[in-house]
């Protein structure tokens, strides 16, 4: 999958090191996977979300943290939304 906007990944990181490993690890089987739909994701994930508009939450760090990504399984990319705290992402709404 092609991953995009690193940078928010890499800000967040910057300021949340505890969370870096788990970030990492996501990032870089998230760029060698090829997901085709839903279930690729739960197959790997099985405590990942899903909204419409395949918008998929992944909990991060024991879900002390959220990552929001938009997954277009067609064009094989994954857009990085949002990153927070579990607490932040209450207060978000997506869809």
């Amino acid at each position: 999958m092609n991953v995009i906007a690193w940078k928010t990944l890499d800000k967040f990181i910057r300021k949340h090191t505890d969370a870096k490993g788990q970030i990492l690890s996501w990032y870089h089987k998230t760029k060698a996977a090829s997901w085709s739909g839903p279930q690729d994701i739960k197959n790997e994930y099985r405590s990942a979300d899903y909204l419409t508009n395949n918008i998929v939450i992944f909990n991060i760090k024991g879900n002390s943290y959220r990552l929001v990504v938009k997954v277009s399984y067609k064009s094989k990319i994954v857009f990085i939304k949002w990153i927070g705290t579990h607490a932040e992402y209450e207060r978000k709404s997506f869809g």
